[in-house]
């Protein structure tokens, strides 16, 4: 028998144990008077003699984290929300009963605690407890000190057991929940409402990606995980909603990366009578307070090797951004010359030659100049950088620059060497959106797998008028990245992807001991 089921074994006789002794195993519900919070808040600043006076009552409940026991007597210590606080457990007080469950207890036990607040000689907070609550037990074994669980695998696929026993993990994800709710604070100050959107769609659209499909069994018909939502809230804008947003969740069936996730969170907002340069000042403003937000004020934060300051976004064209970053051993390039598709050919050619890349030569011009930038530019963009105008290839929803019908009027925001936002001035030309569709069709016919479907129930809403509006999609997941400090998007996420475990076999297990 390995020691875990040895561990197994003997948790599972506890348990049998503790409900030979009076005890519910598994209890349905503990009234508690105090968080761990409120007791180190309420009573850290107050003396002993103080406490030894008025014996404070107090009810509190948390998972034993420690436990010391001596002969008659014990300490133990509960944990809550990364908070612990100090009990002391003596045979005479709580009763030969209580002590003999207090006995039976393992790290990683769940208890509920009444007694009253004192300090010990060394001056530790702590409560003497008078009456012990047995509310569940920890059968698997807790990681070592609750503080030696470093294996990232396990720390992604248990994530319950990654926020037991690594508190700045749990700061993450509070200080994600304080992210979301600034940005929807600040869009709700500028009179935008949040609205929902199917996540099962009969047309995917939205961007240019695969999506994952299922089927709905009474209507016998395939629909797709949205990829985007951004077709449907242009649909309200059409309806009159004219200032729109959703904090969704989105499905795209590509590759996994420490920057992509399947499954990941977007909030999308669009903007009725209005153009990308309106939403430029507005994405400043979301940016900045929400960097706030988290750091006292501040917008400066610490990623990764880098500092970052969100109280400034420089703007720049995708043009200049190439002229730039161009590596002079490669020659000098102008940004006329990306209006060249052969000579745009040329510098691809000479740009892999002096990198030993293999970047595509063959392409549209729209494409080409896209690969070029993705791959000298993106990565270098470490401060909160705007690129703005884009090739028409790549945006099949955008509006063309009147001055120039091969550049379209979006942009795109970049931080920490990765895209966090994307926006742009809408189509709303029904006759132009169609022919947009029409090509993306073509392109998928000859071959490509991320292109735009035909969604004809869209071009029929844009027959009824679409005001002009400027829309954007803000990559939570990232986002919360750089402001968190964390090194991938799966540190942001609670339940990342992961491969299926074969047979993690503990049902197995759990039968074989209650036989």
């Amino acid at each position: 028998m390995s020691t875990e089921d040895r561990l197994l074994e003997q948790r599972l006789e506890k348990i049998r144990e503790i409900e030979d002794l009076g005890f519910q195993s598994y209890p349905g519900k503990f009234t508690f008077s105090h968080s761990l919070t409120q007791v180190h808040e309420t009573y850290s600043n107050i003396e002993a003699e103080d406490l030894e006076e008025q014996k404070p009552a107090v009810r509190v409940c948390g998972r034993l984290a420690t436990i010391r026991r001596q002969g008659k007597a014990g300490f133990c210590h509960i944990e809550q929300a990364s908070i612990k606080l100090q009990i002391y457990v003596r045979q005479d007080t709580v009763g030969e009963t209580q002590f003999s469950v207090y006995k039976k207890l393992d790290a990683g036990d769940i208890v509920g605690i009444e007694g009253y607040m004192f300090r010990t000689r060394t001056g530790e907070l702590t409560v003497r407890a008078q009456k012990l609550e047995f509310l569940a037990k920890a059968i698997l074994p807790m990681p070592e000190k609750w503080h030696g669980l470093q294996d990232i695998e396990t720390r992604y696929r248990q994530r319950y057991l990654d926020l037991i026993a690594n508190p700045e993990v749990r700061n993450v994800f509070i200080q994600r929940n304080r992210i979301i709710s600034t940005l929807r604070t600040t869009l709700d100050d500028h009179n935008f409402i949040e609205v929902e959107t199917p996540m099962m769609q009969p047309v995917y659209g939205g961007a240019l990606a695969r999506p994952f499909t299922t089927h709905h069994n009474t209507l016998d018909i395939d629909l797709f995980l949205r990829i985007a939502p951004e077709l449907y809230l242009k649909r309200l804008i059409v309806g009159g909603l004219d200032r729109v947003y959703e904090i969704n969740r989105n499905f795209r069936n590509e590759g996994i990366s420490s920057h992509h996730n399947p499954e990941f969170t977007m909030l999308e907002f669009y903007q009725a009578y209005s153009d990308y340069r309106d939403l430029m000042k507005l994405s400043g403003e979301l940016l900045r307070q929400t960097a706030e937000s988290l750091h006292d004020g501040k917008t400066v934060v610490t990623y990764g090797p880098h500092t970052i300051d969100f109280g400034k976004l420089h703007c720049v064209s995708m043009k200049e951004t190439l002229v730039e970053h161009w590596p002079s051993s490669a020659g000098n390039i102008s940004a006329e010359d990306l209006a060249d598709s052969h000579r745009v050919t040329e510098i691809i050619k000479a740009y892999n030659h002096v990198t030993k890349k293999s970047l595509p030569s063959k392409g549209s011009l729209g494409e080409l100049i896209l690969e070029i930038f993705e791959d000298l530019c993106e990565p270098n963009l470490i401060q909160p950088t705007l690129v703005y105008d884009y090739p028409v290839e790549a945006s099949p929803l955008s509006k063309q620059k009147p001055e120039d019908p091969n550049w379209v009027e979006r942009f795109e925001i970049y931080a920490g060497g990765m895209e966090i936002a994307n926006a742009y001035s809408e189509l709303n030309d029904p006759r132009e959106q169609y022919r947009r569709f029409q090509l993306q069709v073509a392109e998928r016919k000859a071959g490509a797998e991320e292109t735009h479907a035909m969604d004809e129930d869209y071009i029929r809403a844009l027959c009824y008028g679409m005001p002009p509006t400027a829309g954007e999609g803000i990559g939570i997941d990232r986002l919360v990245m750089i402001l968190t400090n964390s090194p991938s998007i799966r540190d942001v996420i609670l339940f990342p992807l992961l491969r299926p475990e074969r047979d993690i076999g503990l049902a197995t297990r759990l039968e074989r001991f209650e036989e």
